[in-house]
C-alpha cells in the first residue's frame, strides 16, 4: 500500500467531556509515516436544516442569539438530531418549533460536513416548501431567543454579500437551494 493510503493506527482514544448535545474527545494516532499526535475532536450527532419557501418566495429566516460569538446570527431553522432520528423527522419538528410554520413539501438538498476540521457533524439539509402558518405560535425552547425574518433570496443574497452575520450552514444550504427558488 503507497504511504498516505492506509489509515492512521488509533494509540489511545479520550473522552474529556459528554455533554447534552456534543462530547468532545483526544485522539492519539500514528501516521502511516509513523509520526505520532494528538488530534481533538467534537463528536455530534449531526443536525437537519430546512431552507422554507413561502407561495410568494419568500425565505424565512431566523435571528437567534448564539453565545459563542456573542450576537445574533441570520440562519435557517435547524437543530440537532436525536438518537435513532431521521434527520428528516428531526427538521419537521423544528422548523414547526422555531417558525411555526408547516412544510407539506420536502425536497433533499443534500448533506456537508459543517467543520471537519475539528468536529464529525454533518448537517442535512431540505428544501421546505408548500408551507402553512399553523394557528398556535411557534413552541421555541427556554434557551432559544429567535426572531422570524422573512426575505427574499435576492435580500438573503445582498446581506450575505455584505457581510452581515450569517452562518455557514445557512449559506451552504443556500447555495444548495438556488436552483429551486425563484
Amino acid at each position: 500500500m503507497p504511504l498516505g493510503k492506509e489509515p492512521p493506527e488509533v494509540l489511545k482514544q479520550r473522552l474529556f467531556y459528554a455533554g447534552r448535545k456534543f462530547n468532545f474527545e483526544v485522539t492519539r494516532l500514528r501516521l502511516p509515516n509513523k509520526a505520532e499526535g494528538d488530534w481533538e475532536c467534537i463528536r455530534h450527532p449531526g443536525g437537519a436544516l430546512a431552507v422554507p419557501v413561502t407561495p410568494e418566495g419568500k425565505l424565512i429566516l431566523l435571528r437567534q442569539y448564539r453565545f459563542a460569538v456573542q450576537g445574533r446570527l441570520l440562519e435557517f431553522p435547524a437543530g440537532t438530531i436525536e438518537p435513532n432520528e431521521d434527520p428528516a423527522e428531526t427538521i419537521k419538528r423544528e422548523i414547526e418549533e422555531e417558525t411555526g410554520y408547516r412544510a407539506h413539501r420536502w425536497q433533499k438538498l443534500g448533506e456537508f460536513a459543517l467543520a471537519p476540521g475539528y468536529s464529525d457533524e454533518f448537517i442535512y439539509a431540505f428544501l421546505a416548501q408548500d408551507l402553512e402558518l399553523l394557528e398556535t405560535p411557534p413552541n421555541q425552547d427556554a434557551d432559544e431567543d429567535i426572531e422570524t425574518i422573512l426575505m427574499t433570496p435576492q435580500e438573503l443574497e445582498q446581506a450575505i454579500l455584505a457581510g452581515e452575520p450569517v452562518d455557514a450552514k445557512s449559506i451552504s444550504s443556500f447555495f444548495l437551494a438556488r436552483p429551486f427558488l425563484n
